[in-house]
């Protein structure tokens, strides 16, 4: 792999001279994006060392190159007619991958085994982990990194972070439960077995607060096992008093609690939220 990554990056350094005319150029390419359709490799991922998120930038050069090389096809399935540069991913019954009609997933995308998608949407450089489920009209941008037993509930968006090639993606952890349309965009982060309760938009401009102490946890990133909600803070300006959004910690989870449904949603309810 040190050698395709190699040859990625010297292509990287002549990028604005190739177009679709440079065979050779798509076929090392393409054999990058294949390892990230197959799971082999990956945009990024967490360093259990320090808990800080790795990008392996040459995957996304290869992805920002790929669109350089490819032209547009047209492709029609039954009434229905797409133009794209981009096939879609193929092979789902033998990769154990439940995938309902009206679900879409991009060619160098990656869905680990006992993944289901509802009628939703899953970008190149994508990864979604074992035994999560993306629900109807979800959608996962381009190199958001999705854990492991994740749900994504119906309209969630995690944004995509494609550019620049160094930019940490959106990272979802193991055995979190996203609400009905909450946003989750450039970069931000949620800590495993975390929920955010429905609504909830997170960047990384966005305070994460510790209802109990007003204690600002940080930007952008919900600690592992919490319950989060979207909430606002009064602030002072020139014109008036206006709010501004923040996502409130409302409650600390032991492990594996989450799972408990009915305790979840009475938490929830308690705070006028649900997921």
């Amino acid at each position: 792999m040190s050698d395709l990554q190699t040859s990625i990056e010297s292509l990287w350094e002549r990028a604005a001279e190739l177009g679709p005319e440079d065979h050779d150029a798509l076929e090392v390419v393409s054999r990058a994006i294949d390892l990230l359709d197959s799971g082999e490799a990956r945009v990024a991922e967490i360093d259990p060392a320090t808990d800080r998120v790795i990008v392996h930038q040459w995957l996304k050069q290869a992805i920002l190159l790929l669109f350089r090389l490819r032209t547009m096809e047209t492709v029609e399935v039954g009434p229905f007619e797409f133009a794209d540069k981009l096939p879609l991913k193929h092979g789902y019954a033998a990769s154990g991958v439940r995938v309902v009609p009206g679900a879409s997933n991009r060619w160098g995308s990656f869905l680990d085994r006992g993944v289901i998608c509802m009628p939703s949407y899953v970008n190149i450089g994508a990864r979604v982990g074992a035994g999560s489920m993306v629900d109807t009209w979800a959608t996962v941008g381009s190199c958001a990194q999705i854990g492991e037993q994740v749900h994504l509930s119906g309209g969630v968006g995690i944004g995509g972070v494609l550019e620049p090639a160094q930019a940490a993606p959106v990272f979802i952890e193991d055995e979190v439960l996203i609400g009905s349309r909450c946003m989750i965009t450039q970069g931000a982060r949620v800590g495993r077995g975390s929920v955010l309760g429905e609504g909830t938009i997170l960047n990384p401009s966005i305070p994460v607060i510790d209802a109990h102490n007003g204690e600002e946890l940080g930007r952008g990133h919900v600690p592992p096992w919490t319950v989060a909600v979207q909430a606002s803070r009064r602030r002072e300006f020139e014109g008036g008093e206006f709010f501004l959004p923040c996502v409130l910690v409302i409650r600390r989870l032991t492990e594996g609690e989450r799972h408990d449904k009915a305790r979840l949603n009475e938490v929830l309810r308690h705070h006028g939220v649900s997921t």
